[in-house]
């Protein structure tokens, strides 16, 4: 199986940034040790053409050249500089480079991504370009893909409203989102399919929303191709989320996702999003745990197996391979 990485463009950040910027080396580390077989490749960067297919040119021109308004860079919440653009372009890169991996091996992954709060013409919310926005769009610019039908499924504890934005209108894709309510962006935007879950909501009552959500979807689109941010943000755990899931209820959500797509034959793309744990070494576990449950789809699909019932308990030792 494949994953993208774009961590090697390190993001300088003032000390005490809530920007969680080391979390993308330590997942790829720890992926190195324990899935060596997991072929990670570095993120190719993505061209100004490449961006404006999701994005405003003017917006891009902007972003790229240093010369966006300051109110606008401090929405984004990140500092300006020319690595912040090449690590935004290849955190986009990793992304489609997933998409356009799943659609022919069933299933990759983007160790980077799920910048769902990227508008069309302004980036919000540590979000510069929306990566799954133009990998969609650019999959799509293909011509025997032309007509290639999209859900994301996003399970970021934000919503994503930015991804909602870009694709009101378009019905091609097919957004839902499973978010905090009264959590950040606090003015949402439209999604094909919204569920607004309470402060404190914990394993049982999410897994029931993902199920209600999932059965919907089923009834009003038939994807070729799902792209699943999997935030670590809804655990207990985490300083911005606010929900209350343990490790075995992220596992679940997980398992419940990917056995969703491999019943129906769907390819898929996992991307990171959020997560900002109090002890960042837990939204790596999680993470990872997603990394892994994957892993276990993409040998289905390579065997070519009947859909099954895949268990989306962690046993670290089934990926130490060599």
């Amino acid at each position: 199986m494949l994953a993208l990485y774009a961590d090697h463009y390190a993001l300088p950040l003032p000390e005490g940034h809530r920007f969680p910027i080391a979390k993308y080396t330590m997942l790829r580390q720890r992926l190195s040790k324990e899935m060596p077989a997991l072929q990670m490749l570095p993120a190719p960067s993505v061209s100004d053409a490449e961006l404006a297919l999701a994005h405003s040119a003017d917006y891009v021109a902007a972003l790229v050249t240093g010369t966006l308004a300051p109110g606008m860079m401090r929405e984004i919440g990140l500092p300006w500089s020319e690595l912040m653009v090449e690590r935004s372009r290849r955190s986009v890169g990793a992304t489609v480079s997933a998409v356009c991996h799943a659609l022919s091996q069933g299933v990759a992954i983007s160790l980077a991504g799920g910048t769902h709060h990227a508008y069309a013409n302004r980036g919000s919310g540590f979000c510069v370009f929306n990566d799954v926005a133009v990998a969609i769009k650019l999959v799509q610019a293909q011509p025997d893909r032309a007509r290639l039908k999209v859900a994301v499924i996003d399970l970021d504890v934000h919503q994503g409203n930015g991804t909602a934005s870009i694709f009101e209108r378009d019905a091609s894709v097919y957004t839902l989102s499973l978010h905090g309510e009264k959590n950040f962006p606090f003015r949402k935007e439209h999604s094909d399919l919204d569920i607004g879950l309470p402060d404190g909501c914990g394993d049982a009552d999410y897994l029931r929303a993902l199920d209600c959500a999932l059965a919907q979807l089923s009834q009003d689109f038939a994807p070729d191709l799902v792209i699943y941010l999997a935030g670590a943000d809804p655990h207990e755990g985490d300083r911005l989320g606010r929900l209350k899931l343990s490790y075995a209820g992220l596992q679940a959500r997980d398992a419940r996702v990917m056995q969703w797509c491999w019943q129906r034959g769907v390819p898929f793309a996992v991307v990171m999003a959020g997560g900002y744990g109090v002890e960042i070494e837990s939204t790596v576990q999680i993470h990872a745990s997603s990394c892994q449950l994957a892993w276990r789809y993409w040998a289905l699909w390579q065997s070519r197996q009947p859909p099954g019932e895949v268990t989306g308990r962690m046993v670290d030792h089934d990926f130490k391979q060599s």
